[in-house]
């Protein structure tokens, strides 16, 4: 286990976690919950390019927001009724405390009643109104620069980011979303996650088919 982290947790299973999550909140379920909060939050991973596509492509086995470190205080006030996890390293710590949550940076959001998990929640890095890459601290944007919204006003992380975080051990569905979302990338999107790309993965195979 990473040494940063406390001891405990229960290790996850994978059968149990794919039966816990099957009750995933969608994004509009969520943005209502969050409506009007001050909070710069946005949808992350697999739902945000669908949310940057206008449809979705694809199940998604759970909900990923992206919050900044210090403003996931806000979130947890909108959801008093329901319990927060922390995980870490295929660890989870149920109803962590701020012992674990300042050693962890991912929160799954949890029904107490029937255990289902609704969303996960990423406290990211951040300086003030600038957001922090967690893989490389010298990438630092303003939240403006890396969050869109959809028609209807939910907040999504911008493609480039998106498929930035995905490059790094690329799944079979990772590669469908690069495959699919890429014809839909401007060149000034391709040219961001280009040098994003060469400065955190550099020779990474996605590198050719971005200049191709």
């Amino acid at each position: 286990m990473n040494d940063s982290l406390p001891p405990g947790g229960a290790a996850l299973d994978a059968d149990e976690l794919n039966t816990r999550w099957a009750d995933a909140w969608r994004p509009e379920h969520l943005a209502e919950r969050l409506d009007g909060v001050c909070v710069p939050w946005c949808v992350a991973a697999g739902w945000a390019l669908d949310l940057f596509r206008g449809g979705q492509s694809r199940p998604h086995g759970d909900l990923e927001i992206a919050v900044p470190t210090a403003g996931f205080p806000e979130i947890q006030g909108r959801f008093a009724e329901y319990a927060w996890d922390a995980v870490g390293s295929g660890r989870l710590w149920a109803g962590a405390g701020a012992e674990v949550l300042v050693s962890t940076h991912q929160t799954w959001l949890r029904d107490p009643g029937s255990g289902q998990f609704l969303c996960d929640v990423f406290r990211e890095p951040h300086d003030g109104g600038t957001w922090i890459c967690r893989r490389d601290e010298s990438l630092r944007l303003p939240y403006d620069a890396i969050i869109e919204r959809t028609a209807d006003g939910i907040p999504y992380l911008v493609p480039e980011l998106v498929l930035l975080f995905k490059a790094k051990a690329p799944r079979p569905k990772d590669q469908a979303d690069f495959d699919g979302v890429l014809p839909l990338l401007d060149r000034r999107r391709r040219d961001f996650l280009n040098e994003w790309l060469e400065r955190t993965h550099p020779g990474h195979p996605w590198l050719a088919e971005l200049s191709g």
